[in-house]
């Protein structure tokens, strides 16, 4: 199964305005939560931890994956937020966070396990 990120006309307007007023150099980097020094890559499966990097801050948290007829969708959680942000793409290892209620279903058996390098953050949330 091929991960895909989700596309919807509220989505895609969403992230037109925001296009413009975020850095393409990006604000943060989401890594996986090893500890390691050097940013690593992660799954995307539902629980994985990642870390969402910007400079010296650090915030903790999990993916939550949603499926719907074989897509899914990626969703960052803060660690002890209710909140949750769509990994959206916005090109080569680059995606945008975007605060959106899941859709579909909570996947399982860590599906789709895809491993991502390193995500370059254009658009970060006030955290």
């Amino acid at each position: 199964m091929k991960f895909r990120h989700i596309a919807t006309g509220l989505l895609v307007a969403t992230l037109s305005c925001a296009a413009s007023a975020a850095d393409d150099n990006g604000c943060a980097t989401l890594v996986g939560a090893t500890g390691s020094a050097t940013p690593e890559g992660f799954k995307m499966r539902d629980g994985e931890p990642v870390d969402l990097v910007s400079g010296a801050k650090t915030v903790h948290g999990k993916l939550l994956i949603f499926g719907d007829s074989g897509a899914f969708r990626a969703y960052w959680q803060p660690e002890k937020s209710a909140e949750k942000y769509v990994l959206a793409n916005a090109g080569v290892n680059a995606v945008r966070l975007v605060s959106t209620p899941p859709q579909g279903t909570p996947a399982t058996n860590g599906e789709p396990g895809t491993a991502v390098p390193p995500q370059r953050v254009l658009s970060c949330p006030m955290l």
